[in-house]
């Protein structure tokens, strides 16, 4: 009887629980249940997680893989164009047996007189470039520089290089001239104090050849330079800059008027290109910033009449010279550092310049891949360094979690 009333009492409850607009509460679970959903899930994220960074470790290892591939072709075509650029070179000396090129010689007066500013930093680094050579360049300070103002333009006379040589002044010509910023802080450092320190960068090495580096200089960093943003003279191999000539205020071009002073300069062909990270050359970068619309007149006279149309400056063939709107630079000037004459090198074939231009254009590609691979190095070590800690912890979650297991095994077989 009683165990009638016992099962009416569980029908009538369970007909309730159905009739009620809450649902019924689900089985309870137990503590151990819970632990073990918790451990799954647990285990399941340290487990995606080490697959994770697995898949970052093949991606990385594969970037690798293809950019040190992509170095090997630039190294053998750099190679083929070093070795058609030495049989040009072994054809012009030949040429050239019975004396220099002008150029050579030009360029060598530039140094000589860069070479007795003794205690400046320009002479340190012809001082090291001449006696050193390619040794110098390999110098940890001395790898980003480009070079001095001076001796990274030429003139097609001499007239013309002491006159724009003039505009700039001598510390601008002695300037030198560095790639990236990183350079210019290797050239000088500072102590706790702040003081310069006179054992390391320029100041170090200027002590250590007997030329001590005295009074402050010019750095001009290429990659902090805003480049001209306009175009080029079409098919130009020197790539002049294709700027607006000016105008009188009648819209007739003012008499006299030559070029800008920008497009007067010549860039040897492997400075016209990528001479900064960034791949643009040295016209469209410091000699843009450093002439800017700088106008070249044939006479005084000529730029007299065209002051209307002045606004960065003007100088003419015959000595006058305005270095910006309504200021004029009056006497007699003594310059000693120029820019070197260029030569005609009419013995040249066509191709070699544009030999030269790709081979720079390839020494800058390759740099950028040396700096893509040592990035994605660095990202992989980075990735490997993670994979190793979360395959650690995933594999001490496993044996704890084996551990407890073995511990609750036991303890049942005990209580039974």
């Amino acid at each position: 009887m009683e165990i009638r009333l016992e099962i009416k009492r569980r029908a009538i409850a369970h007909s309730n629980c159905l009739e009620s607009s809450d649902p019924c509460p689900p089985p309870a679970i137990n503590s151990e249940q819970r632990r073990m959903s918790i451990n799954h899930d647990r285990a399941k994220k340290l487990e995606d997680a080490v697959h994770e960074v697995g898949l970052k470790i093949k991606h990385h290892e594969e970037n690798i893989k293809f950019l040190k591939a992509q170095k090997n072709g630039l190294d053998n075509s750099i190679l083929d164009m070093q070795v058609a650029l030495g049989q040009y070179q072994t054809v012009i000396k030949s040429g050239s047996a019975n004396g220099e090129l002008p150029q050579v010689r030009s360029e060598e007066e530039t140094i000589e007189h860069i070479l007795k500013h003794e205690k400046s930093a320009a002479g340190i680094w012809c001082q090291l470039k001449t006696h050193h050579g390619t040794q110098a360049s390999q110098l940890p300070l001395m790898k980003d520089v480009l070079g001095i103002v001076a001796l990274l333009g030429k003139v097609d006379d001499d007239n013309l290089s002491r006159l724009l040589s003039d505009y700039l002044g001598p510390e601008t010509m002695l300037a030198i001239v560095c790639k990236t910023y990183d350079g210019i802080k290797a050239l000088e450092t500072y102590d706790k104090e702040g003081h310069i320190n006179k054992t390391s960068g320029l100041h170090g090495l200027g002590a250590s050849i007997g030329r001590p580096l005295d009074g402050h200089f010019l750095v001009i960093c290429l990659e902090k330079l805003r480049p001209y943003a306009g175009n080029f003279i079409a098919d130009d191999p020197q790539r002049r800059l294709d700027i607006l000539k000016p105008r009188l205020p009648n819209g007739e071009s003012p008499p006299g008027f030559l070029d800008f002073a920008v497009n007067m300069v010549n860039i040897d062909s492997v400075n016209l290109y990528c001479a900064k990270s960034t791949g643009y050359g040295l016209r469209e970068t410091l000699f843009y910033n450093l002439f800017s619309h700088l106008h070249i007149y044939k006479t005084s006279d000529d730029m007299l009449q065209a002051l209307p149309c002045i606004r960065h400056g003007a100088i003419s063939l015959d000595g006058g010279m305005i270095k910006h709107d309504s200021v004029f630079s009056l006497g007699k000037r003594v310059i000693d550092v120029t820019f070197p004459k260029s030569s005609r090198r009419s013995n040249l074939p066509q191709n070699y310049f544009e030999i030269e231009r790709q081979l720079k254009e390839m020494k800058w590609k390759k740099e950028r891949t040396v700096e893509d691979i040592q990035r994605e190095e660095a990202l992989l070590d980075h990735a490997r360094f993670n994979f190793d800690m979360k395959k650690q912890e995933y594999l001490k979650f496993l044996a704890l979690s084996s551990s407890y297991a073995t511990q609750q095994s036991f303890r049942q077989e005990g209580s039974a």
